[in-house]
């Protein structure tokens, strides 16, 4: 009995320390996302600063699996966002190399340090992206654990994805400098092929998620609130770098389908509120 209530002690702490880290990054995410409003929006990042993309892009991809480590326990969390970090470079290298999926690109030295011509970064980008539209799909789908619900949840899923990439990818092309399109679109010059492929890869996360349909093992909403916040966030960023740098119809259209999407989500959260106190 001693024993176990040493045990029980030991667990208590390192949860509670487990808890402090993960608020730790969160907040530093917070802090190093207002440095990089006011960086990337009036494009105050000197040379030497450059580093400041790749940290931010880093911890946002953390912040994300520190939500699904919150969500479906440590082993579940860090394997699935392993699989997402290298499943997408992996993705994105056959996309510079050979135009696979996503059409005619190339990135430029601004995404910061590469592997076979892909940035490391963009990894963690996805891992951003995956677990913002995961967070909304998963609540306007009522779950993922029976078919009817699962293809909701993948199909909204991966339009959440293409909804973020309709700002991300025109800041990011024709402010920023990323990457370049080799074969330009009727969409600020970006090929179609890209969205497309954006839609499958994200499926492709989503699906690998439905299929193992891991049980949720926290009972708190902390985690849930701050991928829900962090993914207007991001959004709310890249648009206001595209209204200063005149992207007007990407500002306008993706403020209306973010508005959409949350409207959905908080009525849905909302009728859950309701149903549990009932």
């Amino acid at each position: 009995m001693k024993e176990l209530t040493i045990y029980n002690k030991c667990l208590l702490r390192y949860n509670r320390v487990k808890e402090v880290l993960m608020t730790a990054i969160y907040r530093f995410f917070i802090f190093w996302y207002i440095c990089g409003v006011l960086l990337l929006t009036f494009d105050f990042i000197p040379p030497w600063l450059e580093w400041a993309n790749s940290v931010f892009l880093i911890t946002a991809g953390l912040v994300s699996a520190l939500y699904f480590i919150s969500m479906y326990g440590a082993r579940f969390g860090v394997s699935y966002s392993i699989w997402i970090i290298v499943g997408s470079i992996f993705v994105e290298h056959l996309g510079v190399e050979y135009n696979f999926l996503f059409g005619s690109y190339e990135y430029t030295s601004n995404f910061g340090f590469k592997l076979f011509d892909t940035p490391i970064t963009i990894g963690f980008a996805w891992l951003l992206i995956i677990g913002c539209s995961h967070e909304i799909s998963r609540v306007i789908s009522k779950g993922h654990y029976s078919l009817l619900s699962a293809s909701r949840f993948i199909l909204l899923g991966s339009l959440l994805a293409v909804t973020m990439d309709l700002i991300l990818d025109p800041v990011s092309y024709k402010i920023k400098e990323y990457w370049i399109w080799m074969e330009p679109g009727i969409y600020y010059d970006i090929p179609l092929s890209n969205f497309i492929g954006w839609f499958v890869v994200a499926a492709v996360f989503h699906i690998t998620f439905a299929i193992l349909s891991p049980q949720k093992r926290s009972s708190s909403s902390v985690w849930e609130k701050r991928l829900a916040l962090v993914f207007g966030l991001i959004i709310g960023m890249f648009c206001l770098i595209a209204l200063i740098g005149k992207l007007y119809f990407a500002v306008v259209l993706v403020t209306i389908l973010t508005a959409i999407w949350y409207l959905l989500y908080f009525a849905r959260r909302s009728m859950d509120d309701t149903s549990k106190k009932k």
